[in-house]
C-alpha cells in the first residue's frame, strides 16, 4: 500500500481521548507560544552565545529530554559546527568529578528541572567556567534559578506521565536557539511554518503499523543524524507505554552486529529525512525488504520494498519533530491495543529524580 493510500484508509481510533493523545495532539500550540512569546528573549540568548564563542558544546539530560539533547548535537553539529558531547550526569553528582569547562556552553534540558544528579551537573559546570543554558517547562524551577541563559518551553502542565508535548516543545526551543545563533534567516523563516507542520503531521495515519506491532516482542527504531534522537524517542515511548521491548539504533551502527536479531516477530520502524543520510537509510531499508524483514519507512519518498508510512516533505531539521508527532498518534492506539494505559506507565512516575 502506499503512502498516500494509508491517508485515506479507516483510521485506528484507539488511544484516542488519552491524556497521551490530547497532550500530544497540543504540542503544535507549545511552539506557537515559543515564536509568539520568545522571540526577545532568543536574540539575547543568541548574542550571549555569539559573545561566548564557545569552544564546545555539552548537553546534559536523562530520558526523552536526553534523547532531544541527541537531537541537539548534530543540530549544533551541522548548522552551528561546534563540537557537541553529552555529559554523564554522575560523572558530577555521584564521583564528584570536576571537568574543565571554560569557555564552553553548557546546555541542561529537562521538564521539570529538579532531578538532583542535572542539578549538581550544573553547578559543576558553573564552578568549571561554562556557561549555562536551561531549556526547561517549570519557570520557578531550581534549574532556571540556576542558569545564566534560559530558553522556556512553553508546553504548560503536562499530566500525562509519557512526555510528549514537551519533547517536541524542546526540539523546535533547539531549532530557535541554533537559528537565532548564526543567524540563519532560511532556518528561521522555516520554524515559523512548524506549528502548522505539526497540525498536519498529526493527521497522518500511521494505523497500517498497528497489527504487525500490536504482535511483536521486538522492535529496532532506526535513524540518523538529525533523525537518530527521534528514534531513541519512539523506542522510549513504545518500552514504556506499550510494554514493547525496543531499541534505537543508527541505521550504520545496527550493520555492526544487532541486524542479525531481526525476523518474523522483531521488525524494524526506519524514519528519513531529506539529507546526506537519506541514501543509507533507504538502502538498509531495501536490504531488509529483500530479507523478508517486516517493517516500515517513514520519510522516504523512494521504493524500498519496505512499507512506506505517510510523512511530510520538509527541511531536514524539522522532519524528527514531525515523524515524532506523528508517532505519537499511532503509539497512544497502540498501547490500547496491546492491554496497556499510555496515561499509567508501569513502575513510572511523571518527575523521575535521579541521584
Amino acid at each position: 500500500m502506499t503512502a498516500a493510500a494509508f491517508a485515506s484508509a479507516g483510521r485506528d481510533t484507539a488511544g484516542e481521548g488519552t491524556r497521551m493523545f490530547v497532550e500530544a495532539q497540543s504540542a503544535s500550540d507549545a511552539v506557537r507560544a515559543q515564536l509568539r512569546e520568545d522571540a526577545g528573549e532568543l536574540k539575547k540568548v543568541a548574542r550571549a552565545i555569539r559573545a561566548l564563542a564557545p569552544r564546545a558544546v555539552v548537553t546534559c539530560a536523562r530520558g526523552s529530554s536526553d534523547h532531544a539533547a541527541t537531537y541537539a548535537k548534530y543540530l549544533f553539529e551541522t548548522r552551528a559546527r561546534v563540537l557537541t558531547a553529552s555529559a554523564a550526569p554522575s560523572v558530577a553528582s555521584v564521583y564528584g568529578i570536576r571537568q574543565d569547562l571554560s569557555a564552553s556552553l553548557f546546555v541542561a534540558i529537562s521538564q521539570s528541572g529538579r532531578s538532583p544528579d542535572l542539578l549538581a551537573s550544573v553547578a559543576a559546570a558553573k564552578a568549571s567556567g561554562a556557561t549555562v543554558l536551561a531549556l526547561c517547562n517549570t519557570p520557578d524551577s531550581p534549574l532556571v534559578s540556576a542558569a545564566d541563559l534560559v530558553v522556556p518551553l512553553r508546553a504548560g502542565t503536562e499530566v500525562s506521565v509519557a512526555a510528549t508535548k514537551s519533547y517536541l516543545a524542546t526540539l523546535a526551543a533547539l531549532v530557535h536557539v541554533v537559528a537565532a545563533w548564526t543567524e540563519d534567516a532560511t532556518l528561521e523563516s522555516q520554524l515559523a511554518e512548524l506549528p502548522a507542520l505539526m497540525d498536519r503531521a498529526w493527521q497522518l495515519d500511521w494505523s497500517a503499523a498497528l497489527p504487525l506491532l500490536q504482535t511483536a516482542e521486538h522492535l529496532y527504531v532506526l535513524g540518523r543524524g538529525l533523525g537518530l534522537g527521534a528514534a531513541q524517542e519512539i523506542a522510549l515511548k513504545c518500552k514504556e507505554t506499550c510494554g514493547l521491548h525496543a531499541e534505537a539504533f543508527s541505521a550504520a551502527e545496527v550493520r555492526h552486529g544487532p541486524l542479525a536479531l531481526l525476523g518474523a516477530r522483531f521488525p524494524a520502524l526506519l524514519l528519513a529525512q531529506d539529507d546526506a543520510t537519506r541514501t543509507g537509510v533507504e538502502s538498509l531499508a531495501s536490504e531488509l525488504a529483500a530479507r523478508g524483514i517486516p517493517g516500515f519507512i517513514a520519510g522516504s519518498p523512494a521504493a524500498t520494498g519496505m512499507q512506506a508510512l505517510p510523512a511530510i516533505d520538509c527541511a531536514a531539521e524539522l522532519a524528527p519533530i514531525l515523524l515524532v508527532q506523528s508517532a505519537y498518534r499511532m503509539i497512544a492506539a497502540l498501547s490500547v491495543r496491546r492491554g496497556f494505559d499510555p496515561d499509567r506507565p508501569l513502575s513510572l512516575k511523571k518527575i523521575t529524580e535521579t541521584l
